[in-house]
């Protein structure tokens, strides 16, 4: 299962792409929404997962809206550290707070993808 992993955080992002391979997920990953975008047009993903706020003008939704525009029912997980961050109502979506447990992020992987 391929994995596009986007977090502007090198250690969590980091920790994400280690727990995920651990698990045989291959995982492609992005530090930037730029980047995230430029893998969305090359190949074809099984799952999103991005931090919701990047640096920048486009957020985690704007990633997930434009790599749906090629993919319509991509699961995207989304993360947030932000407590004030209201999870838009995104079918076949789910929404991680920040700190989350690496075993939330597999199942929700897995829940997603049923």
């Amino acid at each position: 299962m391929k994995v596009l992993v986007v977090d502007d955080d090198p250690l969590v992002r980091a920790m994400a792409v280690e727990a995920l391979a651990d698990e045989g997920f291959c995982i492609t990953e992005a530090g930037t929404a730029e980047e995230a975008l430029a893998h969305c047009a090359k190949a074809d993903f099984d799952v999103l997962f991005t931090d919701i706020m990047l640096p920048g003008r486009l957020s985690g939704w704007d990633i997930a809206e434009r790599c749906r525009e090629a993919a319509p029912e991509l699961p995207v997980i989304y993360a947030t550290g932000y407590s004030h961050s209201e999870p838009r109502p995104v079918t076949g979506s789910i929404l991680l707070h920040k700190p989350y447990p690496i075993d939330r992020l597999v199942s929700a992987i897995r829940q997603v993808t049923r």
